[in-house]
């Protein structure tokens, strides 16, 4: 005689189990690919936001100095109004540098032997600096901005290099990135521009 072998039979409450825990496995898979994809989509928004309209910089060097610090991070609006006393990203020689806007288009620029900065005749207010210096500076004073144009200098006025140079010379409008309007690293330096 042949012996059959039993089977076990699950129960109705097994079944329900087994059940449930497919059941779980499938939302939990079809939640998981929803957050992703979510998560995705917003990356790539906010990437797209920060390049197109608000791009973030990193800060290099000293130029800027007491106001931007080496490795801070700022936000800068794209737009092509600027004033004197803004701050302003351009690209230079494949890299982006952080100036502020002395001068615009049409505006007489003038520097003493002292660092005392003249724009149309009246002397600039300038809190933001710790100490003033003429600085690098070859051309001819005074100078007339030329138009789409705009004259920069760095904070840091005994070092850096900026439109006082002919090699740097003002900026056209093309090369401008924008203005900075915010600082937000480090946090306890927070600031609006």
């Amino acid at each position: 005689m042949e012996m059959e072998t039993k089977r076990d039979i699950p129960t109705a409450a097994q079944l329900e189990n087994e059940l449930k825990r497919v059941k779980y496995r499938r939302d939990f898979r079809k939640t998981l690919l929803s957050t992703i994809s979510s998560l995705i989509v917003v990356a790539a928004i906010v990437v797209l936001i920060s390049m197109l309209f608000l791009p973030v910089l990193r800060v290099t060097g000293s130029s800027m100095t007491p106001t931007l610090y080496s490795d801070e991070m700022v936000i800068c609006s794209k737009q092509s109004d600027f004033e004197s006393g803004d701050i302003v990203a351009f690209y230079f020689n494949n890299k982006i540098l952080l100036k502020r806007v002395i001068g615009t288009a049409g505006d007489i620029i003038d520097i003493d032997a002292s660092g005392n900065v003249y724009v149309n005749g009246e002397k600039l207010d300038e809190p933001y600096l710790e100490d003033k210096a003429l600085g690098e500076c070859d051309i001819e004073l005074p100078y007339q901005v030329p138009e789409s144009r705009i004259f920069v200098m760095g904070d840091h006025r005994s070092t850096s290099v900026d439109s006082r140079t002919t090699m740097v010379g003002c900026i056209a409008e093309e090369a401008i990135v924008g203005k900075i309007i915010l600082r937000v690293w480090p946090f306890e330096r927070a600031t609006l521009f």
